[in-house]
């Protein structure tokens, strides 16, 4: 069997481009080259931790639900345990609070660049949602306040579920190490967010320890050379 079909989580190919990001507080942007890789369908289940971690930690519980409460450096663990299981280079070494390296040239399970993430969610378009808001996000207006199971809502044109909506998603980057030290970049929009909190381009920050109901990943993998 598939190791994507047995972990439950099928992995989308996502073409290169070059994305605009932006940053409201500090007015400012820039463009970023993306090369083509691979990322989740929708973010990592609870199921999907389970089988990996032997850990429940979301406070709403379902197999289907995106995983929730787990902090940036559990995302970390969950990628390299998970590499580990199907026979793949772990992406992530002295995995700790203060100094976590990224091996570009494994095979292995990562987390998004954030350029990465807003590419992949745009999927070619460049407004501020890949389509209307009600059809492809569990947001504040229609989630009841509370997380869904994933791919509930309409994918964008890449088969992308969830891109926005439903849980934030932790992104590998810092940032800003200036004034937010190792604050890592998070994306996307939650089940409890205002509509306009639900945008491609929305950053939000958080500890890498820290870890919030509204708060998950997905996994990516970069794209084999050719």
């Amino acid at each position: 069997m598939d190791a994507n079909a047995m972990a439950g989580e099928e992995m989308i190919a996502v073409p290169p481009g070059r994305v605009t990001l932006s940053d409201r507080r500090t007015q400012r942007s820039w463009q970023v080259d993306v090369a083509a890789f691979r990322l989740g369908m929708h973010p990592v289940t609870q199921g999907a931790y389970a089988r990996v971690t032997g850990e429940w930690p979301s406070i709403a519980h379902g197999e289907r639900r995106p995983v929730e409460g787990v902090s940036w450096l559990d995302a970390v663990l969950y990628c390299n345990s998970r590499s580990r299981q199907e026979g793949l280079t772990p992406a992530y070494r002295h995995v700790d609070s203060e100094s976590v390296a990224w091996d570009a040239s494994a095979d292995g399970y990562r987390l998004p660049t954030e350029a990465e993430w807003e590419h992949a969610c745009r999927a070619g378009t460049t407004g501020a949602r890949y389509g209307p808001l009600g059809e492809i996000a569990w947001h504040r207006a229609n989630s009841g306040e509370r997380i869904h199971e994933v791919g509930g809502r309409r994918p964008n044109a890449w088969g992308l579920h969830d891109m926005l909506g439903n849980v934030w998603e932790w992104c590998w980057d810092v940032y800003d190490a200036e004034v937010y030290k190792s604050y890592r970049v998070l994306r996307g929009g939650g089940w409890f967010d205002e509509p306009w909190s639900c945008r491609a381009s929305v950053r939000r920050r958080s500890h890498p320890t820290f870890r919030i109901d509204d708060v998950g990943f997905r996994v990516a993998r970069s794209a084999p050379p050719m």
